[in-house]
């Protein structure tokens, strides 16, 4: 097997390991470490459903007595520790490794939330203690995004890497079906002092099972031969390299032209992102940065309101709700389960479009038949279940966009950042859409709410169209070089570039 070598006279070194990675055969290593990094998401949407679901638990006297305003704060709060751990621990997971931080992460959010459960009666140190340990919880999992994508990207070949992507971004809904399920389960079994207490700890019971499985996975030889660590990263490919022919899979040969030559650059800050992103890709960066932003608009207008829009406009009872949320969760889930595989077929640019624009049109189709009073609670449902079967995968290629086309010793960086972005802008959604539900006597407004949701989204795949990366099947080097590549002149990689074989 080749190993990486120095280059002499140069100082650099001369490595196969991205393509080792990226010709291997699917196996049962990869779908370890899919089920492993991909709890990430589960557990946000398990924990986000969760606090829904209890809010109006933690206001009664017989549980914590606190009022409206501290409960829903606290999901806020909850929202700024994402946003505060994905930028903190972007930053040490391109500077420390992917390994370390998707364990720490994930312990921090076992922490944060498990210790949210020990939250005592309404006063002024429960409601910082609510406020603390809710914090501490979203920032770990504000954490997992960064690492978590970063991993996936650097450890899944490249010809799987846009359905594996869309896949575990979706597993968001798993999570969220999950939490609606054991909410309403828990919530009606048991008395609720201890029902919401319990609803807490659902989610750090998985992870502890995940931790365990995560402290066997490797490290990303990517990243640790763009960083200098050349034995590390051959132990690291070695590894996984046994692992698949342990599955009975054969590896196949090694195109020896696609060696690169590195040479580690220095740990770049966020202020130096920033010039990468606007100087060397500000077309990717744009694009991104639409994706995101249009995605989570919608998601958290519609998400956050949809149980205002169902009781104020078709009646249905407040406890009903977690019934139509199961239908929605599926439609979400199967969105990227059942077309992932074609953004890595028909491609990355013409998927990513279309399913932007399809859910955007579908979502204008429904505001006329909700303003023309056509549409039932349940037909509502149905038409939500089909508009985000196509936006779910679509928001969740959002996220493979913005893991992929930038260089590994960003990557993460990039990702929190972007992240960031669409929570900023997300968070307008729900505000907006909730001024304009008011007392549900004004159909035409809501109307006029579901239109602006399908503008923003058609102008997301309008720009899908403009900027969009054919991304499907190539190498992450290939897509963005490594700022540690020798000879790096521009944004992707020279075609048919002479590349030295290794010794």
């Amino acid at each position: 097997m080749p190993s990486d070598a120095n280059v002499p006279g140069s100082g650099a070194i001369r490595t196969l390991i991205p393509a080792r990675i990226d010709r291997l055969p699917w196996s049962r290593f990869h779908t370890r470490l899919v089920a492993a990094l991909g709890v990430a998401w589960v557990l946000d949407g398990l924990e986000i459903t969760v606090v829904s679901a209890i809010a109006a638990l933690l206001t009664r006297p017989e549980t914590l007595n606190m009022s409206p305003v501290v409960v829903t704060g606290s999901a806020s709060v909850y929202l700024l520790g994402e946003v505060a751990g994905a930028l903190y621990f972007g930053h040490l997971s391109d500077k420390l490794g992917r390994k370390n931080l998707f364990i720490l992460t994930l312990a921090i959010y076992l922490i944060g939330s498990g210790l949210t459960a020990l939250t005592l009666s309404n006063g002024p140190v429960s409601i910082f203690w609510l406020f603390l340990t809710r914090f501490i919880a979203g920032m770990g999992i504000g954490g997992e995004y960064a690492a978590i994508n970063s991993a996936i990207d650097e450890l899944i070949p490249a010809q799987y890497r846009g359905q594996i992507d869309l896949l575990v971004n979706g597993t968001y809904w798993l999570g969220a079906l999950g939490g609606t399920l054991g909410s309403f389960i828990l919530l009606n079994q048991l008395e609720p002092n201890l029902a919401w207490r319990l609803a807490f700890l659902l989610g750090p019971v998985l992870g502890i099972v995940i931790i365990v499985v995560r402290r066997n996975l490797p490290e990303s030889p990517r990243w640790q031969i763009m960083n200098g660590r050349a034995e590390e990263a051959e132990r690291s490919i070695s590894q996984i390299e046994r692992e698949v022919e342990k599955s009975g899979k054969k590896l196949p040969p090694l195109d020896e032209s696609k060696a690169l030559d590195l040479r580690p650059t220095k740990k770049i800050g966020y202020v130096a992102l920033t010039k990468v992103l606007f100087q060397e890709y500000p077309t990717r960066s744009v694009l991104g940065a639409t994706l995101m932003i249009t995605q989570s608009f919608l998601y958290n207008a519609i998400f956050f309101t949809y149980g205002i829009v169902l009781a104020r406009f078709y009646g249905v009872d407040e406890r009903d709700v977690p019934i139509y949320l199961i239908a929605f969760c599926i439609g979400n889930f199967c969105g990227p389960l059942l077309l992932g595989r074609l953004f890595d077929t028909v491609g990355r640019k013409k998927m990513i479009s279309g399913t932007y624009i399809i859910s955007g049109l579908l979502l204008a189709v429904s505001a006329v038949l909700f303003q023309a009073d056509l549409l039932t609670a349940f037909t509502q449902t149905i038409a939500w279940c089909v508009i985000f079967f196509f936006a779910s995968a679509g928001a969740s290629a959002g996220y493979l966009t913005v893991s992929e086309l930038f260089p590994l010793e960003v990557r993460a960086k990039a990702i929190a950042v972007f992240f960031c972005i669409a929570q900023l802008f997300g968070s307008m959604g729900p505000v907006i859409y909730g001024a304009l539900i008011g007392d549900g006597s004004d159909r035409f407004a809501m109307f006029i709410g579901f239109l602006l949701g399908a503008v923003v989204m058609i102008i997301g795949g309008v720009v899908a169209i403009i900027f969009g990366v054919n991304a499907e099947g190539k190498a992450l080097e290939d897509l963005a070089p490594p700022l540690a590549m020798v000879g790096r002149t521009g944004t992707t990689r020279a075609e048919g570039a002479a590349k030295p074989t290794i010794p």
